[in-house]
């Protein structure tokens, strides 16, 4: 199956709903709306065609949504993922309104994990193998910080830790005992589907294959867990990559993201 339409049906069918919120430490339901809260104060929105609501429907939904996690004051951050396939008129404007920043567009990528699966030549020095231990987890996740945002956090090595608790694996490679490019598989419990996320190759690293040999390795291991399907919100950094392997672009998707506003000092 390669026809844009039918992935993206399975993807809708699979993937929607209350999978977008495993490994929430709670969830719940508002109207068409699921709302996880993860650890380390994480919030997360998702909906579909938003009940067949108006503009002035769709605001009232988006303010009852922030409200909802706004209140609970371990929430710091929230994500609200779009998709532009999605019958949400006016969502972008409410969103907007509501203090939420839309973050770069991403394209929805689908394939079969054996399009990924090849035997990939890497560079003198370099080797690739999954996480093992957690500090293995900690490295990958301080060297992705250190291209997506220029420093390490610290709680974002407890979320990775948490998601290979629930059955995600790291994938890292390496060059003179330091982790040039990362990566993640997850695998969606009940679904043909994993995810491959997380991508981060060192710049000085970039254009010599690395990544492509990384995403070889997670296919595989895919493929032994009987995963029929990967997907996987690409930047423009990988989606040609996957493209050429044969993956197919089915819709995009934007975050927005709303942080709690600081509070002056008395």
């Amino acid at each position: 199956m390669t026809d844009a339409s039918a992935l993206l049906a399975a993807y809708d069918a699979q993937l929607r709903g209350e999978h977008e919120a495993i490994g929430a430490e709670r969830r719940f339901r508002l109207g068409p709306l699921w709302i996880g809260v993860f650890a380390e104060g994480r919030g997360f929105i998702s909906g579909r065609d938003l009940g067949g609501l108006d503009p002035r429907g769709v605001r009232a939904l988006v303010r009852a949504a922030t409200a909802f996690l706004a209140v609970d004051p371990a929430v710091q951050e929230v994500e609200w993922k779009t998709r532009a396939h999605d019958a949400a008129g006016g969502l972008h404007e409410a969103l907007v309104e509501a203090g939420f920043v839309p973050q770069e567009p991403e394209s929805i990528m689908i394939g079969g994990a054996e399009l990924l699966a090849l035997d990939l030549p890497l560079p003198d020095g370099v080797t690739v193998r999954r996480a093992e231990t957690d500090e293995d987890v900690r490295r990958a996740s301080y060297a992705a910080d250190r291209v997506f945002e220029g420093e390490p956090r610290e709680e974002r090595v407890a979320d990775l830790l948490g998601r290979v608790a629930r059955g995600a694996e790291v994938w890292i490679a390496e060059a003179d005992g330091e982790v040039v490019c990362s990566g993640r598989l997850e695998p969606v419990p009940g679904t043909d589907f994993a995810g491959i996320w997380g991508g981060a190759t060192d710049p000085a690293w970039r254009g010599r294959g690395i990544y492509r040999a990384l995403t070889a390795e997670r296919a595989r291991s895919a493929l032994a867990r009987g995963v029929r399907w990967i997907n996987s919100d690409s930047t423009e950094f990988s989606r040609p990559i996957l493209e050429r392997s044969g993956f197919v672009k089915v819709s995009a998707t934007t975050p927005y993201e709303w942080h709690r506003p600081a509070v002056s000092p008395a």
